[in-house]
């Protein structure tokens, strides 16, 4: 038996794009972007596709044993024995009986009954608890403080070892990778391999940040940059730090949450050499001391912040607020992260300009919308194994991740509510044929509630308490705030540890709510997101900082800035080739009707999609 082996590259070849260029001076004067921010959306000097994956000298080295062929074990390979597969006997056959026993059919026919042999089930233990509580859980305590919104849960289920295999805190582990650095804090440094495939398969979702990459062979538009990170470190996180990487930066990197890290991929990104300091299941304690140890470092110092939620940046302006005089700017991804900027900018304490890639159009139309159409209902038959049709559903907010998530329950068949305090979103429900109500109205009778709002105590103890039994709760906002999970850890209310990030909340009467991740975000918490709507996101924040990074003086001040439309409609067209679509270009005369460039940008910034 022969094994044929097709590259990756040759198996998923990325579908070519064609860009239109300005020169930098006509992107200077039309686009207010900075040179560089072109160069890096220009098609690669020379021609060629700029959509295919870079060459092996511009990628970071993967860990030993990686690749397409290091998945092939032998094991794998091992073919059925030949003695597996005998051909019973023609003259000596087995038939059974109605009854359930056996006969012997003899060469002539004659029949006779087989001897019987009485089975019996015993269990290793005929008394076994099923509602006995872990008694060993070490760091990971249930009773811990969740005050915080840095310790929201965002993780993957995919995950090849869960972090209570070993009860050991990385840091009380002193480990090295193959070149002999240390200067890394993950779970297991030996999870490398695992994580370099999880990493080679995210590519070939990420067509825009791999063109990205291809351009670094020429002009490096972040050379120079020191980058800090803190983000969910995902197999999309690790593609767009090796993109970063290779357009020339250097990086250090924590996990915005606790729970948001998948070990193998952290281990493949500390391999590479990348100062990654991440493990799934910190205590807060461990939190913000991997914060710490990617700022605070003896010569070395960020200039530049890539954040999620706002903790890099607050932990910044706390501890280190000198460093700001050499930080060229932050990017911030989240609602949270964001909202925080705007409240340092209102009070006259932002020092640094900051671009809001949260409110681009490609991240709120992209990630929150498709992508949480898709993982919402990942994350709740994974935890929960319930048929949707029939359940009555109440989602509290109608923004775009409220609206991905009704979208895909109404598909299912499920009835849904909608509670919403803004009266244009409000009625952009009822048009879409939901019906508006106080989650007072609907709270005894819904069998599933989930909150996107962003705000606190959406839920409260009141609510919980006027659940039926049975009823699901969880949370697809970024803050672990909007269900007041605390009001839940009193004496008289049980928790039952039921699966991975599913507790039992069980009251004196014997109703129980089933409550998600301990109402942090669902999607990542318990399932996965779609690595092609991370694409977009990610490549939205590597031209976000090649943009504040290479802006000259004085074009950005200390304020919170929205990122140029021009760059929001190119992260889009990358994207495009994948779907096989094809562009309609504007003649000169209807571009000149108009009153548009042929290249764009299209809309004006006031435009709403």
């Amino acid at each position: 038996m022969s094994v044929q082996v097709v590259s990756a590259a040759a198996a998923a070849k990325v579908p070519e794009v064609e860009l239109k260029d300005l020169s930098p001076s006509e992107a200077e004067s039309q686009l207010g972007l900075s040179t560089a921010a072109v160069g890096a959306m220009a098609p690669p000097a020379g021609g060629g596709d700029p959509e295919a994956p870079a060459p092996a000298a511009e990628r970071p080295a993967p860990g030993p044993g990686s690749g397409p062929a290091a998945a092939l074990s032998p094991a794998a390979g091992k073919v059925p024995q030949a003695s597996a597969m005998k051909r019973s006997d023609p003259h000596h056959q087995h038939q059974r009986h109605r009854d359930g026993g056996e006969a012997l059919v003899s060469p002539d026919g004659t029949v006779t009954e087989a001897p019987r042999t009485v089975k019996k089930i015993q269990f290793a233990d005929q008394k076994q608890e099923f509602n006995k509580r872990p008694t060993k859980i070490g760091r990971r305590s249930l009773s811990r403080s969740i005050s915080q919104s840095s310790t929201d849960s965002y993780s993957s289920a995919a995950s090849y070892t869960d972090s209570s295999d070993d009860e050991t805190s990385p840091r009380d582990k002193q480990q090295k990778n193959s070149k002999g650095s240390s200067d890394f804090c993950v779970k297991n440094i030996k999870q490398a391999e695992f994580g370099r495939r999880e990493i080679e398969i995210a590519e070939q979702e990420m067509p825009a940040l791999m063109a990205l990459r291809k351009r670094a062979q020429g002009e490096k538009p972040l050379a120079g940059a020191k980058i800090v990170g803190c983000t969910h470190i995902t197999a999309q996180t690790a593609v767009l730090m090796e993109t970063l990487g290779a357009l020339g930066a250097q990086c250090r990197w924590a996990a915005c949450n606790i729970y948001s890290t998948l070990n193998e991929v952290a281990a493949a990104l500390a391999e590479s050499g990348f100062p990654v300091f991440a493990w799934k299941g910190e205590s807060e304690d461990d939190f913000w001391w991997c914060i710490d140890r990617c700022v605070n470092v003896e010569g070395w110092q960020p200039n530049m912040i890539l954040d999620d939620g706002g903790d890099l940046t607050h932990w910044i302006y706390k501890k280190y607020p000198n460093m700001f005089k050499k930080i060229k700017g932050i990017v911030e991804e989240s609602v949270t992260g964001v909202h925080r900027l705007y409240q340092l900018s209102k009070a006259g304490k932002l020092c640094v300009p900051a671009m809001n890639v949260n409110d681009s159009v490609t991240k709120q139309k992209f990630d929150n919308l498709y992508c949480c159409r898709e993982s919402i209902l990942d994350g709740l038959k994974r935890t929960t194994d319930m048929m949707f049709g029939g359940k009555q559903v109440v989602v509290c907010g109608y923004g775009e991740v409220g609206k991905g998530c009704c979208a895909a329950l109404k598909a299912m068949g499920s009835i849904v509510y909608v509670t919403e305090i803004d009266p244009i979103c409000a009625l952009q429900a009822c048009m879409d044929g939901f019906r508006l109500v106080k989650l007072n109205e609907v709270i005894r009778q819904v069998d599933i509630v989930i909150t996107c709002t962003g705000n606190k105590n959406v839920v409260t103890r009141e609510h919980l308490d006027r659940m039926k039994n049975s009823c699901i709760v969880c949370n697809m906002g970024h803050s672990n705030t909007e269900i007041d999970v605390a009001s839940l850890r009193t004496p008289e209310l049980t928790w039952e540890r039921v699966r991975s990030q599913v507790d039992h909340v069980i009251w004196p009467d014997g109703k129980r709510i089933v409550l998600l991740a301990e109402g942090r975000l669902l999607n990542l918490s318990c399932s996965t997101v779609p690595t092609f709507v991370l694409s977009i996101t990610a490549t939205t924040q590597a031209l976000a900082l090649i943009e504040l990074y290479n802006a000259p003086e004085g074009r950005y001040k200390q304020d919170v800035y929205l990122l140029p439309k021009k760059m929001d409609e190119y992260v889009a067209s990358l994207h495009l080739p994948t779907f096989d679509a094809h562009l309609t270009e504007l003649t000169d005369e209807q571009a000149k009707y108009l009153g548009l460039n042929k290249n764009g940008p299209f809309k004006p910034n006031y435009y709403r999609y």
